[in-house]
């Protein structure tokens, strides 16, 4: 195992609630690869200062997770285009005090709709509507889903991601159902207020063909439990987690690892308590 030294390259992860996903993944790939590297996770109070000392620390890699997604965006320098299509950020690359914000969570969604064969020609209800829902309705979008629903109790950023996609919004899921349920907000997450909730009702899992939560923990959200028990497609937050993770890794590092050395990262990963 890698001794902490003074040459060693610093990754870090911004979120209010930080699990150890992004750390298993990427040190288990430093150490694969035998890079003097180390990650660690934080949960800023202050977002500014935090970006702050990325930039004056020479902290080479920073992911961004909920809620800092938008509000990072007044703090770098530059935008790549994958973060600008989506006014999101989930990743800042830090080249000698330069700033550039970039977005690998769009494709690791669309990456996943196409792996799992997913008919454009479905339903979908999408609930969330911040930076995450951005890069989820954009990545739908992008794979020819028209029929797609917004389901935000912020009438405000609902509405206008609705109409940034050409889609619909309704405050609440209701009776509402659909061939594919997404779930992109905090409504079953480890830790939070609402961690033992399902983000949508029985009827409406017992009508869907495909379960989606982008909640990478735990892995087995109660939403994912409730897809799986009802017979369902399941696409879970963790696959999105390595997924974009490894863009990110990319991004940092200039090296892409093996197909086998990902997926022992990903098998690491989950067993992250």
């Amino acid at each position: 195992m890698t001794m902490l030294n003074k040459d060693m390259t610093l990754c870090i992860s911004l979120s209010a609630r930080p699990s150890n996903n992004g750390t298993r993944f990427h040190n288990f790939l430093y150490e694969a690869l035998e890079l003097n590297w180390i990650y660690k996770a934080f949960a800023p109070t202050d977002l500014a200062l935090a970006i702050g000392g990325v930039r004056g620390l020479g902290i080479r890699g920073c992911a961004i997770s909920m809620p800092f997604k938008e509000e990072v965006i007044a703090l770098v320098d530059r935008m790549d285009p994958s973060a600008t299509a989506i006014d999101s950020v989930n990743t800042i690359v830090n080249d000698d005090g330069v700033l550039t914000a970039y977005n690998t969570d769009y494709s690791a969604i669309a990456e996943l709709i196409e792996r799992n064969q997913l008919a454009p020609e479905s339903s979908v209800l999408l609930r969330g509507s911040g930076g995450m829902a951005k890069a989820t309705a954009a990545a739908f979008r992008d794979a020819g889903f028209a029929d797609v629903t917004i389901v935000a109790r912020n009438e405000a950023n609902g509405t206008a991601l609705a109409a940034l996609y050409g889609y619909e919004w309704m405050p609440d899921a209701g009776g509402a159902t659909a061939d594919i349920l997404v779930n992109v907000t905090p409504v079953g997450m480890a830790g939070g207020p609402d961690e033992h909730a399902v983000s949508f009702s029985e009827e409406a899992i017992a009508a869907a063909s495909v379960v989606f939560d982008v909640v990478a923990l735990p892995a087995e959200t109660p939403l994912v439990a409730a897809g799986r028990a009802a017979g369902k497609t399941v696409i879970t937050g963790a696959e999105v987690a390595t997924l974009q993770a490894l863009e990110q890794f990319v991004l940092y590092t200039g090296i892409r690892p093996s197909a086998e050395q990902v997926r022992a990262a990903e098998e690491f990963m989950r067993t992250a308590p």
